[in-house]
């Protein structure tokens, strides 16, 4: 009975952050369809309700100790449809139809962008500083993109004739994906901890201001983040060199304190063998 329960609990797959997973991977393929119809103000919400639900996911996983490595791997496969696909789909569809080549050869620019940057998150995971994204995350690099349409939407632009602009604005943000630029991840503040009373208010007018005009907002909001990035790694471009020269320094005598721990463990299987 055991030997049948284990091997159930093998082949099944936790419910409720896959299912904030799928509801993510929804949003994003909707953005699509509704950029097709022309729909161009749902598309853009639809990748923010994407980035709530991506947002969501890991950590209701964490919270029930539901972490697993198919979520890991679908988690990934969704963002790229929501935060890859969708947003230069939805670009294209509404700016980028007209200037030929160049439009959809940026969008496609932003789409392999966003592969390779889910690609090298995934195989950095262990290893990388958590206080910092190396490149702008494909979440953010999206909501720029879905900002801008919504934001057009809003105000009711003519997008055709800014189209070479924002192509050129969509293969930027593509390539701050594989940059080496350094953003902030918000990691290291402690959301379980307490803050002051009037941090609460702070909040609450952000929520406000945000309500006020959300394509505005939003669309400033994270571009600011996106122009962050450049910024904050040439401001500390001192500190970062002085980072790699000391984890230079310290590989070494890592490699060789592993090497001695090695050749110990050989010694006394040797004299083990002899005795």
């Amino acid at each position: 009975m055991k030997v049948k329960k284990s091997l159930a609990n093998r082949r099944g797959i936790y419910l409720l952050p896959n299912l904030l997973t799928t509801a993510g991977l929804f949003a994003g393929f909707y953005a699509v369809v509704a950029s097709m119809q022309g729909h161009f103000e749902n598309a853009a919400i639809a990748i923010f309700i994407a980035m709530i639900m991506d947002g969501l996911d890991g950590r209701m996983a964490r919270m029930t100790n539901t972490q697993s490595d198919f979520g890991a791997e679908y988690d990934s496969m969704a963002d790229m449809v929501s935060f890859g696909i969708a947003p230069s789909l939805v670009v294209y569809n509404w700016a980028l139809t007209d200037i030929g080549k160049f439009g959809w050869l940026a969008a496609f620019v932003y789409v392999i962008g966003a592969a390779l940057r889910l690609a090298r998150f995934n195989t950095q995971v262990g290893t990388a500083d958590k206080r910092y994204f190396q490149g702008l995350a494909s979440p953010s690099a999206a909501a720029v993109l879905a900002g801008l349409v919504w934001l057009g939407v809003e105000y009711q632009w003519d997008a055709k004739p800014w189209g070479i602009y924002i192509g050129i604005l969509t293969l930027v943000t593509g390539l701050l994906m594989v940059s080496n630029f350094r953003y902030s991840s918000f990691k290291e503040v402690d959301w379980k901890g307490k803050i002051p009373f009037i941090g609460v208010l702070v909040i609450v007018l952000v929520f406000i201001f945000i309500a006020m005009d959300p394509p505005s907002v939003l669309f400033g909001g994270f571009a600011l983040y996106a122009l962050s990035g450049p910024v904050m790694t040439l401001w500390r471009i001192k500190d970062i060199k002085e980072e790699r020269r000391q984890r230079k320094r310290t590989e070494p005598m890592d490699s060789d304190a592993e090497d001695s721990e090695v050749k110990e463990e050989d010694n006394k299987e040797s004299s083990n063998s002899n005795s």
